[in-house]
């Protein structure tokens, strides 16, 4: 599926959004544009402030909470306001680029024609035992978005999925959310996700990628319960398809493809065979280089460029060809790649003008008149609203764990609970919220109105967000800071 495609596919949805409601949802930009306005009012209006930091255990660097003190108000002049967006753009530079390097290698390997052999011929291997064949595919699309954080590979997934999915009698929402819901579980649970739990826990002081074991058991059991919510889903529309939330949007679709398993089967070259071996064991360096050699986001992106250029060579894409794919890349992720610098540059006009620790403070003292696990479903909340206006993981994390870890301290709420109410926070509302545009477009690709998604959608956000809070809960009492 192309980039103009998705694009002109997405801008219909938008359009035909508009002229449905009337309204029309500021541009991100201008968001992210307004919060520094305020950032820098605030420094005029909020009283400048500090803490001292010390240096805490395994190189963490805390608050002391009894060492806030008043200092002299440094308000943002003109010249800081103006450059507040660069210096954003300079400060979060490394995951800026490692975003690139993200769409740009995964452009390379769509070209290279792996990632639809993949799902093609794991579709194929269980269209006998279709039922099977969801949980199957959801564990493969989670644990890869677990890994990595790309919940776009939606855009990529559905429309291979989607036309067996119809021959196994199931509808357009089932190949959506096995999608989505796979994507989502994987990448707010993300045990080894740098783009929402490296991020969040680097900026919070923590261990990057530690306290693995708590966010592994909420991985399986997210998965767990969406996998349970889908088939119960599809089994119920096979045995009536006239029960499918988009029975009369399906008409065309079931005519091409029902009962038809064999549309557009994918035969995989020699080339393509051992570049998928080569990709294969990419993934095995790259997890053993996180886990073993505490490798980050640079190591990662420069494993991720040899890795494009290895695999494409060896799948027989010329070096132009490489080339193009990862400019293509890199223009379909321009957007998240800019709103994360600008995002950061929230924070560093609050930085310039000493009233993050005064906002720290305020919040600490409304806060801390409630226990602690009540304070973590807060933030919890506070992140999913937030979403709402930021859907970009990345640059939420920019924008309110340099508020939140510090606050966490001053609370009694650990800062791995304070990562934790993030990622869900993040995470449940990118299949839900209009503002998300990756979600939106994967909607469109399917032909599933937004509206009928949230009706299917619902029931599953309510069961995870119960879900969210439990596990808030259990890692705040036991204090899970490892």
């Amino acid at each position: 599926m192309g980039l103009e495609k998705v694009n002109k596919v997405s801008n219909s949805v938008q359009v035909e959004s508009r002229l449905k409601k009337g309204i029309t949802m500021p541009h991100i930009y201008v968001i992210l544009f307004l919060f520094i306005v305020l950032a820098g009012i605030a420094t005029y209006l909020i009283p400048a402030g500090v803490y001292e930091r010390i240096p805490g255990p395994e190189g963490r660097t805390t608050i002391d909470p009894n060492s806030y003190q008043s200092v002299t108000q440094t308000p943002v002049g003109l010249t800081e306001f103006m450059t507040a967006i660069p210096r954003g753009l300079v400060a979060a530079g490394e995951v800026v680029f490692f975003t690139f390097i993200i769409g740009g290698i995964f452009a390379v390997i769509r070209k290279t024609g792996l990632i639809e052999l993949g799902v093609d011929r794991l579709t194929r291997k269980f269209s006998t035992k279709s039922i099977v064949l969801i949980p199957v595919l959801m564990v493969v699309f989670a644990t890869v978005c677990s890994l990595i954080g790309t919940q776009e590979l939606s855009l990529v997934y559905v429309p291979v999925i989607l036309p067996l999915m119809i021959a196994l009698g199931y509808d357009s929402v089932v190949a959506v959310a096995v999608a989505l819901v796979a994507t989502t579980a994987g990448f707010m649970t993300g045990f080894l996700n740098p783009i929402n739990t490296g991020l969040g826990q680097k900026i919070s002081g923590l261990p990057v990628f530690s306290g693995i074991e708590l966010r592994f058991t909420a991985f399986v059991v997210f998965v767990s319960v969406g996998i349970i919510y889908i088939i119960r889903y599809a089994q119920k529309v096979k045995r009536n398809p006239e029960s499918s939330l988009v029975y009369n949007e399906d008409s065309s679709k079931r005519r091409d493809y029902l009962n038809k398993t064999a549309v557009e089967k994918h035969l995989a070259t020699i080339r393509q065979k051992v570049a998928s071996v080569a990709l294969v064991g990419f993934f095995i360096s790259l997890v053993y280089g996180v886990l073993a050699k505490g490798w980050f986001m640079l190591e990662m992106a420069g494993l991720f460029i040899f890795m494009g250029i290895v695999v494409g060579l060896i799948a027989g894409l010329k070096l132009t060809e490489i080339c193009e794919g990862f400019n293509e890349g890199f223009r379909e992720v321009l957007v998240g790649a800019i709103i994360i610098g600008v995002a950061r540059a929230v924070a560093v006009v609050m930085e310039d003008g000493q009233v993050m620790d005064t906002i720290v403070n305020s919040l600490g003292t409304v806060v801390g008149e409630f226990p602690a696990v009540f304070s973590a479903i807060g933030m919890f909340f506070v992140q999913m609203l937030f979403s709402f206006l930021v859907p970009s993981g990345s640059g939420q994390a920019l924008v309110t764990m340099p508020i939140l870890a510090p606050l966490s301290d001053l609370i009694g709420v650990t800062r791995q609970t304070a990562v934790l109410a993030y990622q869900f926070g993040d995470g449940l509302g990118n299949i839900l919220f209009p503002t998300s545009g990756y979600f939106l477009a994967t909607l469109a690709l399917a032909g599933v109105p937004w509206q009928k998604w949230v009706r299917f959608y619902v029931p599953l956000f309510l069961i995870w967000l119960v879900l969210a809070i439990i596990f808030l809960i259990t890692a705040q009492i036991i204090q899970w800071n490892g």
